[in-house]
């Protein structure tokens, strides 16, 4: 079998995941959508009120209403105390579930409303209720449309499934993204695939249960709904048994963060626990999702915390920072620091050399007086992070504009000079690949990012979870993160995450 079809088989749990999720956010826009088609249907008033809401929701990108459930859910938490999951699967559902509303409402709305008043008429003359002329008359008559609207919900909820992988939920997003990132297009391509037959095969499902309602088959529509029945519980019906102490490891989105991941689940699965990751997730998030028990054990950098939860604008001596940062988590029960890895993966401002050279540029001092001609290239996030507006602060840096990638295709706007500047990342192996100029900081407005391995409560009161792990610290030099890194991120010999952490786990002596 070719690694397409490898990969493609490989991705059970992600489908299952996938089409569950996408059938129960279909099913609750079901359940939102029809009361809605009748009262907007008897009422004008409500019908512009429902509609502009739903087509509201449907401007909204998918993916902000999804990021924008997470605080919602953590907010409301907080509130009840406790106990309402605001990363994973519920976030993910109810955003799909508002964007399945609209085709479904729109539908309904306007077959009601189509229909020919004399029908309405002999039923009012026959003595019906409401009720029963909406069940015995009017909704028959609009079932062909409704359904209609079902399907175009239907292909809407399996093609926006995958963003549900940003808020920490497992779908088919999670190949697409991590082979995006780590640009592995066997994988880019194997959650595309799956993705698309799932919406396909969802579509043609459906057209069964339309043929049937429309042409008053009922076999075939049963046969349809069998099917969909069928597809559920293959999906939740788990590939396997699991009766071990299930841990979620999670990652940020990028090289790093993937290959760690599968380092800590390694150590995590041979010391006996169940491990499933939630890759992909922002800076803001990861954080809330430890401190919630969304996730256990994941790797974040000391100047990110120092700047994002601390809320701190110093920059002090890296032990001073890590003494900060392991005071600040304290809480009963709450996330703990267990340490530092051992390498420090600091924002970098790079170049190429012949244009740093030309232009007479070895720091951020004399990047300023350049800035205004040259195109800054930065990660998705960095110029919403701290550590920006204290750079930009310390040296008034102002560019003639800045583009945001995804951390690997910024090295490619680099090295085709679509941007001028980026905002590496120190451990990056592909600064002394492509031989990039690392411009100092005589400002220190960077702060130090120390590798931290940080665990929830669950984890840090776990003695295997602890032991497992404990070994990680201190023992990462920057050499071997750096190729690691390298080893994923490189163009030939390309490795996946899991390879490469092997590879650093087998160097590094901590290979069982």
């Amino acid at each position: 079998m070719s690694r397409f079809g490898t990969t493609l088989w490989g991705l059970r749990d992600e489908l299952a995941a996938h089409l569950v999720l996408s059938f129960a956010a279909l099913a609750l826009g079901i359940a939102i959508a029809l009361p809605l088609i009748v009262a907007a249907a008897r009422n004008p008033h409500a019908a512009r009120v429902a509609l502009g809401l739903a087509s509201l929701v449907q401007t909204m990108p998918a993916l902000a209403l999804l990021a924008l459930f997470y605080p919602l859910l953590l907010s409301l938490s907080v509130l009840v105390g406790g106990g309402i999951p605001a990363l994973g699967f519920l976030p993910a559902l109810l955003a799909l579930a508002l964007y399945a509303v609209l085709p479904i409402l729109h539908n309904g709305v306007a077959a009601l409303r189509g229909l020919d008043p004399a029908v309405r008429e002999a039923a009012d003359a026959m003595g019906l209720t409401p009720g029963q002329k909406l069940r015995w008359i009017e909704a028959p008559l609009v079932a062909p449309l409704v359904l209609a609207g079902i399907r175009t919900a239907a292909v809407w909820t399996v093609g926006a499934g995958p963003l549900a992988t940003t808020v920490g939920a497992t779908s088919l997003g999670n190949p697409i993204f991590a082979g995006l990132q780590t640009q592995d297009w066997v994988l880019v391509l194997a959650g595309c695939a799956a993705a698309a037959g799932l919406a396909l095969a969802t579509d043609g499902v459906l057209v069964l249960v339309e043929r049937g309602v429309a042409q008053r088959r009922p076999a075939l529509a049963w046969l349809g709904l069998a099917l969909v029945a069928l597809a559920l519980g293959w999906a939740l019906v788990p590939a396997r048994a699991e009766q071990r102490p299930t841990l979620v490891v999670g990652a940020k989105n990028f090289s790093e963060q993937y290959i760690l991941a599968r380092l800590i689940g390694t150590r995590l699965d041979e010391a006996g626990f169940a491990v499933s990751y939630r890759e992909g997730l922002g800076s803001a998030v990861v954080f809330k999702a430890l401190e919630s028990g969304d996730i256990d054990v994941y790797v974040d950098y000391a100047g990110t915390l120092w700047t994002s939860e601390l809320r701190r604008t110093d920059s002090p001596a890296p032990e001073a920072m890590r003494a900060g940062l392991a005071a600040y988590l304290t809480k009963p029960g709450g996330a703990r620091l267990l340490g530092t890895l051992g390498f420090e993966n600091a924002y970098a401002f790079a170049m190429k050399p012949d244009v740093a050279k030309a232009r007479g540029i070895a720091s951020l001092q004399d990047l300023v007086r350049a800035a205004p001609d040259l195109t800054l290239g930065t990660d998705l996030e960095f110029l919403d992070r701290p550590e920006w507006r204290a750079v930009e602060s310390a040296y008034l840096l102002r560019f003639r504009q800045s583009k945001r990638y995804s951390p690997t295709f910024m090295y490619r706007a680099l090295a085709s000079d679509d941007a001028d500047v980026i905002t590496a990342f120190s451990s990056d192996g592909r600064i002394a690949a492509d031989g990039l100029t690392v411009l100092s900081d005589p400002s220190r407005a960077i702060p130090n990012y120390d590798a931290l391995l940080l665990v929830s409560g669950k984890c840090a009161a776990d003695p295997r979870c602890f032991a497992a792990l404990r070994p990680l610290i201190g023992r990462i030099p920057v050499a071997a993160m750096r190729e690691a890194n390298y080893r994923v991120d490189r163009d030939d010999a390309k490795q996946t995450p899991e390879s490469a952490a092997s590879w650093l786990a087998t160097t590094l002596g901590l290979a069982r």
